[in-house]
């Protein structure tokens, strides 16, 4: 058994444990004002991480490219409050544009 086995078992061990443990804590722990705060927020940590590891690496090396800046467009296009489908459509003409012409 290779190292990364053990790790992938051990990882999917205490994914189990907490979320069972999440099933037997009582309700009153789980109507708490800090820890329901702390679930609003661990969706958009994970997604946030998500896109900065997608953007920003290539085989475990940093690299800067043409989705950084297609993600910069949808970041701008979305505190504009643009729809979706256009933002989408601006981030990945941006993204094009910067591959084919930088």
């Amino acid at each position: 058994m290779t190292e990364l086995w053990i790790a992938t078992l051990g990882a999917s061990a205490i994914c189990f444990l907490l979320k069972f443990l999440g099933y037997s804590l009582p309700e009153s722990t789980l109507n708490n004002p800090r820890i329901q705060r702390i679930n609003n927020f661990v969706p958009i940590v994970l997604l946030s991480a998500l896109v900065s590891v997608q953007t920003l690496t290539i085989e475990s090396k940093i690299i800067v490219d043409q989705r950084l800046a297609g993600v910069l467009v949808a970041a701008i296009a979305l505190k504009m409050r643009v729809s979706f489908p256009l933002m989408m459509i601006s981030a990945a003409l941006t993204s094009a544009l910067v591959y084919n012409f930088i």
